[in-house]
């Protein structure tokens, strides 16, 4: 067993390089341990193949120290005392074959066996969840029957229905959304693997058995309506129970022009990394938090989100709002009254890749597992779960406050934002399998980056080692290296557990520097110790906090 930092914001608990149940099962024990201590300042914990990861909040240098060696006595105690982690029995239903399974043929061809033998064969099996990620309810399953394992489609379908039963060279999963892919479709179930509205998102956790019951293509119909109401009655209760808004919202935005992938963020959906939940908001955090606060705003309350081209909106009542992260040609950090009526158009980004715009009082859309950010591959949270189209008419929290006078924030709170910037990073899991020389490079940065990801273009690195790694958890700002050798650097929708080296990880406090690069830009890496990291997001949270000050006291009238 291995202990180690992921970043600045994570611990990593390492312990092996296999997949294998004995292992799956210790792991689930420590993190089992983990969470029924819960340590200060932790927030999330992350059960995977052969790892744990244990992220926590800010804090200092000796606080972490304190923190490694809780967790590594936690760890101990589970490893020694083999904690029990109770497995349930899922039943899936999968019609097999036909619309459902259109690469069921293919998949025999390639085995050799008959369609009937693949179905007995693949509802046979007993199947382990080791983890759930990639996407929210993913299941990473082990168990698929040797004699079934198919390669890849070399060509990956453009999107693949909700619940397809795939196999993947020696796995199979199903896919809980409609999504891209490349695994050989042999079937699909009725059942909602992840839903945000019911009581327990995600149908399956890492523990579980599962076993694939056959589906006549009859019955499909049927149980796939049982499944809506089910779904639809859950709704129903989560609503009556935090309210289908608030009281307090009223009609305070409409989007003339939406701009370019404009969306509704708030600083991200904490706690449910566990469930494949990606931690999603701002991809420039820091930026919102500072709209947000030269309001009086909650720092975490929901702004908009825009890239590159900025929307167009009139305003349906007196209000204050606030520009942050990229220049749109209006001032930033500080805020500007409107009145109902009032349009404000945000053209092209002058610099910078991403800008918000906070409110007085926030969006007040619905929140989902304690969001009100936008997470677009699921269709979770925000407006609709999707990007702002013309004509959407957004709810605003009413708030009375005022903030008078011609002030603004001081610019040297602002991240060092650059087309160019030196980043700083930490050493990640598998930097010793790269050449040391990699930081001295200079990446360019691809067209293909989203909020999933920045992707790098520069000289290819080469992997010392090969073989392929066991999937591990990730954050926002580890550095992935896919087998091109092109760099990815994972922004707020990053997946909770990835399977490609982890180069390196970008430090909180100069994410919001990766954040704002757009295609053309360029960034080079320096590396430095988890203490600097530590002291330098200790430096932005007091700064950050003497803001926070200072507009307390203009809201008081001093």
């Amino acid at each position: 067993m291995t202990i180690q930092a992921l970043g600045d914001s994570a611990i990593t608990i390492s312990l092996g390089e296999r997949v294998d149940e004995a292992i799956a099962a210790r792991a689930r024990a420590i993190a089992a341990e983990i969470e029924r201590h819960r340590p200060g300042g932790v927030v999330d914990v992350v059960s995977a193949f052969a790892s744990v990861a244990v992220f926590y909040e800010r804090m200092h240098s000796r606080e972490f120290a304190e923190l490694k060696q809780e967790i590594a006595a936690l760890a101990a105690r589970a490893d020694e005392a083999t904690v029990a982690v109770a497995a349930r029995r899922v039943e899936i239903p999968v019609c097999y074959g036909g619309e459902f399974g259109p690469d069921l043929g293919d998949v025999a061809r390639h085995t050799g066996l008959t369609a009937a033998e693949i179905i007995a064969r693949h509802a046979g099996g007993d199947y382990l969840v080791h983890a759930i990620g990639f996407a929210p309810g993913f299941p990473y399953l082990g168990g698929l029957p040797a004699e079934l394992a198919t390669p890849r489609r070399a060509t990956p379908r453009p999107a693949v229905p909700a619940g397809s039963v795939g196999i993947g060279g020696a796995q199979t999963g199903v896919y809980p959304f409609t999504t891209p892919g490349g695994w050989n479709v042999i079937g699909r179930t009725p059942r909602a693997l992840f839903d945000a509205g019911r009581v327990e998102p995600a149908l399956l956790k890492a523990g579980d058995r599962v076993s694939f019951v056959p589906l006549a293509e009859a019955e499909f119909a049927a149980v796939a309506a049982k499944e809506v109401e089910a779904r639809a009655a859950d709704v129903a209760t989560a609503m009556a129970a935090a309210g289908s808004g608030s009281a307090h919202a009223t009609v305070g935005m409409e989007v003339l022009r939406a701009g370019m992938l404009t969306t509704v963020q708030d600083t991200g959906r904490v706690g449910h990394r566990a469930r494949g939940v990606p931690l999603s908001g701002a991809a420039d955090a820091f930026a919102l938090r500072v709209a947000n606060s030269v309001l009086g705003n909650a720092e975490q309350a929901a702004g908009l989100e825009f890239t590159l081209v900025g929307p167009e909106v009139r305003f349906g009542r007196d209000t204050l709002v606030a520009l942050a992260g990229a220049d749109f040609g209006l001032p930033r950090g500080r805020p500007l009254r409107v009145r109902a009526g009032d349009i404000l158009k945000l053209g092209a980004a002058k610099s910078g890749c991403r800008g918000y715009l906070a409110i007085a009082g926030g969006i007040e859309v619905a929140p989902m597992l304690g969001s009100r950010s936008t997470y677009l591959r699921a269709r979770l949270g925000g407006w609709e779960g999707r990007a702002l189209r013309d004509g959407d008419v957004l709810p605003v929290r009413t708030d009375a406050r005022a903030i008078t006078g011609n002030w603004r924030i001081d610019e040297r709170i602002w991240p060092g934002y650059s087309s160019s910037p030196i980043v700083r990073v930490m050493p990640g899991a598998h930097m010793e399998q790269f050449a040391a020389d990699w930081t001295a490079a200079e990446w360019k940065i691809s067209p293909q980056s989203d909020r999933m990801g920045v992707r790098l273009q520069g000289p290819p690195l080469q992997r010392t080692r090969s073989g392929d790694l066991v999937s591990a958890p990730v954050a926002p700002g580890t550095i992935q290296v896919p087998p091109d050798g092109q760099p990815i650097v994972l922004l707020a929708d990053a997946q909770t557990i990835g399977g490609y080296p982890q180069l390196a990880q970008v430090i909180a406090v100069d994410l919001p520097l990766v954040a704002q690069l757009r295609p053309g830009d360029s960034i080079r890496f320096r590396m430095v110790s988890i203490d600097e990291a530590h002291a330098a997001l200790f430096a932005r949270e007091r700064a950050f906090g003497l803001l926070r000050e200072g507009v307390a006291q203009k809201l008081q009238g001093k």
